[in-house]
């Protein structure tokens, strides 16, 4: 039997394929069991620099490039293409075997000899080079090719590194770029090579060699072993046994997530098992979501035939992350009856079940903050108590419920980190004294709030005990959940191996709520993994939107500190475009030729999303495009459906991705919003906190692009825009 394997690139232009064509190139490859030559007609290449890449037949436009060696029974799709530009492609490239993984790498040799050429007749304009502190036994354990070597010591700096990602073979850029982001050799060798070796496909399995370092290296493959080399080569190469599985990954092209796992995620994603709760970080478009994914389809396939239905929860803390979750569910796991063994809901929604059944009623839920802060300011003038509602309210939340505490007692005796403003005996007292008047109102109203339903429901299950609902629990979004929140999720599984298993980035912490895992008994020691490639935005927006969060230090959840050291991109693009306005008026009118722009450039309206920071500015620019004659929808609103433009709250951005992003109204006084930060007079501390906060939000939304962003204000600008650099 054939062995097909799909290059991620092939099923990129596949999926930009008009239909038709689609369909055209699906019948062509649909008879690959078939002897190659009888069947797919591969047809030479004048003088290629690699005679077994072929060209075959689409239609009169089209061409595919097929790798296909003179012997064995193997073949590699590689590129769709226009005719002309098919040919061009091919005769200039060369598939060659990585040295350190054994994994097939495409090299565009006639552009390496150009560029080699230009950078040593560069040689003399620069006195320290990228890799000056690289030497050579490192670079080719680590897999760069012997004549590649003097390309890369003339490289003079991390933009010179950049210029070559399109021809260096992929592989070994991305050994370059984690060696010029500060990675050790031995780092990279961990992160970039070792990933690939220990999670080869099992149809690659051979007999590894130890190098003088301690690591793992396969041994070599036959010069023309063509499977072999392309099962070393996941996250790059997926491999079909049949033409059944050929056609499925061709009928969702889009979802190319679901087969093209970076081994760096699949390591994690499909590690047989873990001793206990195991958790990863990364920054926006690292493919945490994925890896958490592709976590709850590795667990189903694991549980015992008898295992009842909704074994796995899948979670998160909004009910649109959750939906978000659930269709991607049913992208990743077309089996119904597979699928029936996760159940995917969000937190509260949980919560709220749990403890409805328990009481055999609906519970009356009080959401709105509003509404909560002036409830607090009553109970403060009712008792006398010297307090603003707001530090009232968030005593309440980031103390007494974050530590479950019930008594004077116990408040008395708690400790208060991260709260600013220090509390005597007295001032306690006080203090227990509206939260005593503030619980027992809602109590004989028979309300509750979110984070007292998550409280009860924890409770009800520890005072159970015995059996627990769900076997695993895979959290996504985790650095947005408040520690009532995290003891019910504790309490939803035993504790043991594959208990939980946690996605989240505390940079994007939109909501405030700290919390330290070890102090909840949740220990992630040996656990963690952090991801630093981007999948979804350029480096230019990377760069860009990093830079807002310079100097700022970040917990992790875990009793340290965060960092995004290392965190790069996977693709190039233009620099982000800043443009400020005198008035509202300007600023809407520049935005809405901004995105006439990018519309008559061939993105989709439903491609652009645009991020605000409340609701009335963004209905206001959907009322400017739509008088532009452009389609227009602000999610969460009555008329989400429609196909038009993307507008919503940076808060509603949060999971959300689009070609292109513009976020408007970035002006002092609206970010950070002022009704958003607690005083400095009234806490110093949470002052900094909800600054941060207000940093990270505008951080998310400007990752969110994929190609392009643009940041406009009027007036003055954002605080926040300081730190970066306008274009």
């Amino acid at each position: 039997m054939a062995t097909l394997g799909i290059h991620k690139d092939f099923l990129m232009e596949f999926a930009r394929l008009e239909k038709p064509v689609q369909r055209r190139v699906q019948e062509v490859f649909d008879k690959f069991q078939a002897h190659r030559h009888a069947g797919l007609h591969l047809e030479k290449l004048e003088k290629p620099r690699d005679p077994r890449i072929r060209t075959i037949r689409i239609d009169k436009f089209m061409r595919g490039v097929v790798l296909a060696p003179a012997s064995g029974d193997s073949f590699l799709l590689l590129k769709v293409m226009p005719h002309d530009a098919a040919i061009a492609w091919a005769v200039k490239h060369r598939a060659t075997v990585n040295s350190a993984t054994q994994g097939i790498e495409l090299r565009n040799d006639v552009a390496l000899e150009r560029a080699t050429a230009g950078v040593r007749a560069l040689a003399g304009e620069v006195d320290r080079r990228l890799f000056d502190g690289v030497g050579d036994k490192d670079l080719v354990r680590l897999g760069i090719d012997a004549d590649l070597l003097p390309l890369v010591r003339h490289l003079a700096d991390e933009a010179h590194l950049d210029a070559l990602q399109k021809i260096l073979p992929e592989q070994q850029y991305d050994v370059l770029a984690g060696l010029a982001a500060g990675m050790t050799p031995e780092d990279v060798w961990r992160e970039v090579v070792a990933v690939q070796l220990e999670h080869a496909s099992p149809s690659a399995s051979q007999e590894v060699n130890v190098v003088p370092s301690g690591d793992v290296s396969p041994s070599p493959a036959a010069p023309d072993d063509l499977s072999t080399a392309m099962a070393r080569s996941r996250g790059r190469i997926a491999l079909v046994t049949g033409p059944d599985e050929l056609m499925e990954i061709l009928e969702r092209p889009f979802d190319a997530w679901r087969v093209f796992l970076h081994p760096s995620q699949h390591r994690v994603a499909y590690r047989p098992s873990y001793k206990g709760p195991a958790r990863v970080v990364g920054g926006p478009g690292t493919g945490k979501t994925v890896v958490a994914l592709h976590r709850a389809l590795h667990l189903a396939r694991q549980l015992p035939a008898d295992a009842p239905d909704e074994s796995i929860l899948l979670t998160t803390y909004t009910r649109d992350l959750a939906a978000d979750l659930r269709h991607s569910l049913e992208i990743l796991i077309p089996d119904p009856a597979l699928r029936t063994k996760i159940r995917v809901v969000n937190v509260d929604a949980l919560a709220h079940q749990l403890v409805r059944e328990d009481r055999g009623a609906p519970l009356t839920l009080v959401s709105d903050h509003k509404e909560i802060t002036a409830r607090w300011a009553r109970i403060a003038r009712r008792t006398g108590v010297d307090f603003t509602d707001v530090f009232l309210d968030q005593e309440w939340r980031q103390v007494v419920l974050a530590q479950n505490l019930r008594t004077p007692e116990a408040y008395l005796k708690a400790a208060r980190s991260g709260r600013g403003t220090a509390l005597g005996p007295l001032k306690r007292a006080q203090v227990w004294r509206a939260v005593e008047a503030f619980t027992k109102e809602l109590a004989l109203a028979r309300e509750w709030t979110f984070l007292q339903v998550c409280a009860e429901a924890a409770r009800l299950l520890d005072a159970k005990g015995g059996e627990r609902p769900f076997r695993h629990v895979v959290i996504d979004e985790a650095q947005d959940l408040h520690p009532a929140q995290w003891r019910l999720l504790r309490a939803l599984t035993a504790p043991g191996p594959d208990d939980l298993f946690i996605a989240g980035d505390t940079y994007q912490r939109i909501y405030g709520n700290k919390v330290s895992l070890r102090s909840l008994g949740i220990s992630v020691t040996g656990r963690s993994t952090r991801l630093r490639i981007n999948y979804r935005t350029t480096q230019e927006i990377l760069a860009w939107s990093t830079a807002l969060l310079t100097g700022e230090s970040v917990d992790d959840m875990d009793e340290g500190t965060e960092s995004l050291n290392g965190y790069r991109s996977a693709f190039h693009g233009a620099l982000p475009r800043t443009s400020g306005a005198e008035g509202k008026p300007e600023e809407l009118a520049g935005l809405v030729g901004q995105i006439l722009e990018w519309t008559h450039a061939g993105v989709a309206p439903h491609e652009i999303g645009i991020a605000v920071r409340y609701t009335q500015l963004g209905r206001e620019i959907r009322q400017a495009l739509e008088q532009s004659g452009v389609p227009a929808v602000v999610l969460g609103g009555a008329s989400a459906t429609g196909h038009g433009i993307r507008i919503g709250t940076m808060h509603r951005m949060k999971g959300l991705e689009f070609r292109c992003v513009a976020v408007a109204g970035v002006k002092e006084g609206t970010v950070p919003l002022r009704n958003a930060v607690t005083a400095e007079e009234t806490d110093a501390q949470q002052h900094r906190e909800d600054l941060l906060g207000e940093l990270s939000l505008l951080f998310v939304a400007c990752t969110r692009a994929r190609e392009a962003l643009r940041v406009s204000w009027h007036g003055e600008p954002s605080r926040f825009l300081s730190s970066v650099r306008a274009h």
